[in-house]
């Protein structure tokens, strides 16, 4: 099994222009049966992800 260690002090980098981020971008998506956002870089605007799709009636 892999453990799971919270670190405070490190940030992580983006994996496409390789800055630190302090901080991620997002965006909300909606559509007629749900909602995602889309996760990026405030540097490069690159996608880091996009989140599963919440159904109509999760919210």
């Amino acid at each position: 099994m892999i453990r799971l260690e919270a670190k405070n002090d490190v940030s992580p980098i983006c994996p496409h222009c390789s800055s630190e981020l302090d901080t991620i971008w997002m965006r909300e998506l909606t559509g007629f049966l749900g909602r995602r956002y889309v996760y990026f870089c405030p540097h490069c605007r690159k996608v880091l992800g996009v989140s599963h799709r919440k159904g109509f009636f999760m919210g």
